[in-house]
C-alpha cells in the first residue's frame, strides 16, 4: 500500500513475491466473533513467540481455558491442541469432520496428541458457536457426519447426518482449518494472474504473468513446507540471474 509495483519497478529490474499465505480461514458460522475464539495463527503466536504463558511478565495475554476445542485435522491442529494442554487445560478436544484415516496430520503428531490426553471428536462439524450474555464462548454446537464418495482430494467427502446435533461445553476454541493468501498486496496488482484459490500463477521458474515479477512459496502453492519455499526461491533466483545476464 505504501510502495506500489510500478514504483518498485522504477528502481528494480526484477521482483520476487514471498509473502506466504498467512491469512487464517474461519468457517463463517455464527459465533466466531465471541471472546475465546482464536485462529491457530494467533493462538500459537501468542502462546509461543509472545510468551503469553508468562503473563503479566510478558505483555500479551491469552485466554488459556479449561475446556478447549481445536477444529481441524492437520499438524497445526495437533500443535494447537498440545499447546492448550501445556497452558493448563483440563480437557482438550480435537474436532474433525472426517475419520482419523483421512486426517492430514502426520501419524506421529496424532499419536503424540493422544498420548498427552487430547480427545478426538471425529465425524463431527461445528455449525454454531454458543456464547453467554457477555459474549464469551460457552460451547459449540456440532453436527455428526458420515463419509460419502471421494472428493477432489481423494478423501471421502463428509456428509451431514440430519437431526444429529449435539453440544460441547467450552471456554476456548481454536480454528486450525488452514490459511489463504492475504489480499492486501494482491489487490494492488489487478493485472496479476491468480488461480481459482487466489494464489499467484507462475511457470516452472517462478515467473508470474507480469514480466520481471516472480513469486514462490505458500503464495503460489498454498500451505506447504519451508523446504518447498526455499526450493522455489532458488529456482526463481537462478531464473532472475539468467534474465538479467548477471
Amino acid at each position: 500500500k505504501t510502495l506500489v509495483l510500478d514504483e518498485l519497478f522504477e528502481k528494480h529490474r526484477a521482483l520476487f513475491i514471498a509473502i506466504g499465505a498467512g491469512l487464517p480461514w474461519f468457517m463463517g458460522i455464527p459465533g466466531e466473533n465471541l471472546n475465546g475464539v482464536y485462529s491457530a495463527n494467533e493462538y500459537l503466536t501468542r502462546s509461543n513467540l509472545m510468551e503469553s504463558y508468562n503473563f503479566p511478565e510478558a505483555h500479551t495475554p491469552i485466554k488459556a481455558g479449561q475446556r478447549v476445542a481445536v477444529v481441524g485435522g492437520g499438524n497445526v491442529a495437533m500443535d494447537s491442541a498440545r499447546t492448550a494442554l501445556r497452558l493448563g487445560a483440563e480437557k482438550v478436544y480435537n474436532i474433525y469432520r472426517r475419520s482419523r484415516d483421512e486426517m492430514p496430520a502426520r501419524d506421529e503428531e496424532i499419536e503424540n496428541a493422544l498420548e498427552e490426553g487430547v480427545e478426538l471428536v471425529l465425524l463431527s462439524n461445528p455449525v454454531e458457536l454458543l456464547g453467554d450474555e457477555n459474549n464469551n464462548l460457552k460451547g459449540v454446537k456440532l453436527l455428526r457426519m458420515e463419509l460419502g464418495a471421494p472428493d477432489e482430494s481423494g478423501r471421502r467427502r463428509p456428509v451431514e447426518v440430519p437431526g444429529s446435533e449435539f453440544e460441547l461445553d467450552l471456554d476456548v476454541l481454536v480454528m486450525a482449518i488452514g490459511n489463504g493468501p492475504n489480499r492486501l498486496l494482491l489487490e494492488t496488482i489487478p493485472e496479476l494472474k491468480l488461480n481459482s484459490w487466489g494464489y499467484i500463477e507462475v511457470d516452472e521458474d517462478g515467473l508470474s504473468s507480469i514480466e520481471g515479477l516472480y513469486a514462490g512459496g505458500d503464495i503460489v502453492t498454498g500451505s506447504a513446507t519451508v523446504i518447498s519455499a526455499m526450493g522455489a526461491a532458488r529456482r526463481a533466483g537462478r531464473a532472475i540471474r539468467a534474465s538479467l545476464k548477471i
